[in-house]
């Protein structure tokens, strides 16, 4: 027989309960010294607590379910752990400004996880979406205090949602990504003498730390137009009878350097002292996949789950993170209709029940 949490009377004669050992668990036992009942107090809230404890530690660990129970197949841990699934990790409010944050996206199955860090490293917010829209990225920066400077790769959406959300934050395109979009369209060996010094160009991005460098690099990008510019308007006949651009791929790189020369979002970090690159978010994102390599079979939803508590541990002691964790959110449910007003007696629609059709196959004849 097991007795409520914090109960120190017998349930079976109300006498008061002394001590009477200890279970081989190592469990206090107590005795009624009336009736003789023995049992030990249960502790439900901390048995759940065991539970999501061992659960998060094992979703976060190298470890894999037989280690973590001690059993062969792992099962009783499973059964055990299993409503842990249905609790969300959540990180307190950011009430801190600070001076750069940074934005990225990573695709989880058929969801994009868009997650904002600062310039310190620590993890503000994230946010599941399909796809980078603008409605997916205000819901983003709506949770974090404007900064003064925002650092992204230039995801789709972003720009919109920034000058709604933060229209006093600056922007910084991130260096790297500028590097690899650029790369993409050139190749890392581009064949053209134009497109070997546009890429050589973009590349020497690296080596810009102040302002006399930045102005000097501005001024070979306009002497690269001025000597191959007219290579990204040129047009031919194609093999389907249209005309399209000779050098199409030069001129998509080309215009990708152009428009964030143009919007000033390649030397924000030397007015204000910003990280260049989202590495940090890159770094981020390779422990999230290492994460899922190790309990890869998963399904989709515990994919998630198990983001959610590596982010929330990242930035929370296991017993603070233990606490804030609560129920899914559900989305509210209509209210049924009441039986008594939708139930009609009469009505012009037609039932197989009341036998309007021919009865084919077996029907419980004898």
């Amino acid at each position: 027989m097991g007795l409520p949490s914090n109960s120190t009377t017998c349930l079976v004669c109300g006498t008061k309960l002394v001590k009477n050992g200890r279970h081989p668990s190592g469990t206090q036992r107590w005795r009624c010294p009336l009736c003789g009942a023995s049992s030990v107090r249960r502790r439900p809230d901390l048995t759940a607590r065991e539970q999501l404890r061992r659960f998060v530690t094992w979703l976060v660990g190298t470890n894999t379910q037989a280690e973590t129970d001690g059993t062969a197949s792992g099962r009783s841990f499973r059964r055990h752990s299993a409503w842990c699934w249905d609790l969300t990790p959540r990180l307190g409010p950011v009430e801190t400004i600070y001076h750069a944050v940074l934005v990225d996206g990573i695709w989880i199955g058929t969801w994009c996880l868009l997650i904002a860090l600062s310039g310190t490293g620590r993890v503000l917010a994230w946010q599941w979406c399909a796809r980078e829209t603008t409605a997916a990225w205000k819901a983003l920066l709506e949770q974090i205090p404007a900064p003064a400077v925002l650092v992204s790769d230039g995801g789709s959406g972003l720009p919109s949602a920034l000058r709604q959300c933060w229209p006093e934050t600056v922007h910084q395109r991130c260096l790297f990504h500028l590097q690899l979009n650029t790369t993409r369209h050139l190749t890392r060996n581009p064949r053209t003498t134009a497109g070997r010094a546009l890429h050589r160009l973009v590349m020497d991005l690296s080596g810009v730390r102040d302002e006399q460098t930045a102005i000097d690099w501005q001024l070979q990008l306009e002497q690269w137009w001025q000597a191959f510019g007219h290579l990204t308007s040129e047009r031919t006949l194609l093999r389907n009878g249209r005309f399209g651009y000779t050098h199409d791929r030069l001129r998509k790189a080309w215009l990708l350097v152009r428009l964030v020369v143009r919007k000033d979002l390649i030397f924000t970090h030397i007015t204000y002292g910003n990280p260049r690159t989202t590495s940090a978010l890159e770094g981020l994102n390779a422990q999230i996949r290492d994460l899922l390599r190790r309990h890869r079979g998963m399904t989709e939803e515990h994919r998630r789950r198990a983001v959610e508590w590596f982010l929330t541990l990242h930035e929370l002691p296991l017993e603070q993170a233990l606490d804030l964790a609560g129920p899914i959110d559900q989305p509210p449910v209509a209210p049924e209709p009441d039986d008594q007003i939708s139930r009609t007696l009469y009505d012009t629609g037609l039932d197989p029940a009341e036998g309007l059709w021919l009865r084919t196959g077996w029907a419980g004849r004898g």
